[in-house]
């Protein structure tokens, strides 16, 4: 068989998360810092690719919202293979050595303070020093699809962001879920591509992806304020994964194939 087990791939993903939380602060930190940077490069890429067919997207918006899909992956897919932190996964991750106790609560809930933490600084080093600093997004279409996307995402009811945040992490935590099935870099590429590429596909909420998607929006300009970021779409956004991933991922692959007896 060329891939491991729904069994195997929950054990790998448990195996990964304990190891980390054995780094030292300094290394778990760099690694937060590089998962968030990588998350955004992909959201730039995304706004790059997607952001420059405005001809498509006012005839077929749904081409528009594929193309973004399909690129935004890449930043999960280096998270994954150069063995960087991110918050989001970590929700799965952490909960299976949490279910065998392997970890105690207040380790697993202070790895995801620092994780989110870092992840917020590296998105920073690419919103602003990589991408609004240098000029990126300056022109249109690029700054107006930024613009526009980051508008919508700040003006919905927080129950909204809070439901689409399950399903962005359950679709995430379910890409490294997949990724850890893989026995080559190339499976593990196309197993994180898929779930990923849907999520953004269907416009649901990914703390980290938006910590990088609203900011550089702020740092060209958008009339959006630090305030209403963090309490319209991060605050919900970040308990909507929480409960996906540690929900609908850590606790119920935790439950089918690490605590049997």
């Amino acid at each position: 068989m060329n891939y491991f087990t729904p069994t195997e791939a929950a054990d790998a993903f448990r195996r990964a998360a304990l190891d980390k939380s054995k780094r030292s602060f300094p290394q778990f930190a760099v690694m937060a810092i590089l998962g968030g940077a990588f998350i955004a490069f992909g959201g730039l890429l995304s706004l790059i690719v997607a952001g420059g067919m405005p001809g498509i997207g006012a005839a077929n918006p749904g081409i528009v919202k594929f193309v973004a899909g399909a690129m935004f992956p890449i930043g999960l897919i280096m998270v994954s293979v150069t063995g960087a932190d991110l918050f989001t996964s970590d929700c799965a991750g952490l909960t299976f050595p949490l279910q065998r106790k392997e970890l105690m609560a207040g380790r697993v809930i202070a790895l995801l303070a620092i994780s989110y933490l870092f992840n917020f600084i590296g998105a920073q080093l690419i919103a602003w020093m990589l991408s609004a600093h240098v000029g990126i997004l300056d022109n249109d279409p690029w700054r107006a699809y930024l613009h526009h996307l980051s508008e919508a995402k700040v003006n919905q009811d927080f129950m909204r962001v809070f439901i689409k945040g399950i399903g962005a992490n359950w679709l995430v935590c379910l890409g490294m879920f997949m990724g850890y099935a893989a026995k080559d870099i190339t499976g593990r590429a196309i197993a994180i591509w898929i779930p990923v590429m849907l999520f953004v596909t269907l416009g649901y909420e990914h703390s980290i992806a938006n910590m990088f998607f609203i900011p550089a929006a702020i740092y060209t300009g958008a009339e959006i304020s630090w305030g209403t970021f963090i309490t319209d779409n991060l605050i919900p956004a970040t308990l909507g994964n929480i409960v996906g991933g540690m929900g609908l991922v850590g606790v119920v692959y935790g439950y089918l194939y690490l605590l049997r007896d």
